[in-house]
């Protein structure tokens, strides 16, 4: 809510003749995210951590789980993490490249500390892979504001409920909230560029229309082989195929639609982080079959 908030002021017009104390600004973001960076990791710990026993810090390698779609889903994070940063230290009055290497950077240490806890923590372990999203997620929010002081590059996340959450409720969600963050079959990443902003010169091309590429996975109701246990009975879904999928539409960067509304400025700025319906061409990795979507989610 801190982030949010202060991400909300950073948004604002400043207009010539404004008087902005910078100094007041920087300490509202030194102090406000070292307080809260702390009691998350604080609550993070006692909510989750504590109850389970310690040990040395080790590593767990779940690289191959899902398909690698928590990975995206890392990087998704550490992405907007860093967008916020970016955001925060600007508004504050900070220089661009300090913006981008620190602001960037946000997303890299928060989900950092949490890499820490699963190290040390017996029921599961630091993953390299999570580590390295992490790190590329940060990265593209970082390199963006150095190179362009801008994003032309967004991840974003689109979600249709699936069939597979019945079958397994307690690890793919029950309910539409629980199923949007859990089910990976049902959710999308795209990379979405803003075409406009690779142009060089002036021209009329839409400046808010964007081409994304998405990837996704279907047929997971476990994270490797799809045989699980329950109540000490072995369910056995292997003959549920697994397959990658490949996506290609049309977006829209809701950042580059102009308004004088203050607030509904943020509020488009907020809604990018999802891909706006439009149609697009799906590519199974399984079938190998190319689909129409006229509206793909």
């Amino acid at each position: 809510m801190l982030i949010l908030g202060i991400w909300s002021s950073a948004n604002a017009q400043i207009t010539p003749g404004d008087s902005i104390n910078w100094d007041r600004r920087k300490k509202v973001v030194i102090i406000g995210n070292s307080v809260a960076y702390s009691a998350t990791m604080f609550g993070l710990y006692n909510l989750w951590y504590k109850d389970y026993p310690l040990t040395r810090f080790h590593f767990h390698n779940d690289n191959r789980d899902w398909y690698q779609m928590d990975k995206v889903g890392h990087a998704y994070s550490c992405y907007y993490e860093g967008v916020v940063g970016i955001d925060m230290m600007r508004w504050a009055g900070y220089s661009k490249r300090t913006s981008a290497l620190i602001g960037g950077a946000y997303g890299f240490m928060i989900q950092g500390g949490v890499e820490v806890f699963d190290g040390f923590s017996e029921a599961w372990g630091a993953s390299s892979g999570d580590i390295i999203a992490n790190a590329i997620g940060s990265g593209l929010a970082i390199g963006q504001g150095l190179a362009w002081d801008e994003q032309r590059l967004w991840l974003k996340l689109s979600y249709q409920p699936t069939d597979f959450a019945a079958i397994r409720p307690e690890l793919l969600g029950s309910g539409f909230v629980e199923e949007l963050f859990k089910d990976y079959n049902g959710q999308t990443y795209w990379l979405s560029a803003n075409i406009k902003s690779f142009m060089k010169e002036e021209n009329s091309f839409p400046p808010w229309l964007n081409i994304a590429v998405g990837y996704g996975i279907n047929g997971f109701v476990s994270s490797d082989d799809n045989v699980f246990e329950r109540d000490g009975q072995t369910f056995d879904y292997t003959h549920i195929p697994q397959s990658r999928q490949l996506y290609l539409s049309p977006d829209i960067d809701l950042t580059r639609i102009k308004t004088n509304s203050k607030a509904l400025k943020i509020s488009l700025r907020l809604l990018n982080c999802l891909k706006f319906p439009m149609p697009g061409i799906a590519y199974d990795g399984r079938s190998r079959k190319l689909d129409f979507n006229l509206i793909q989610f």
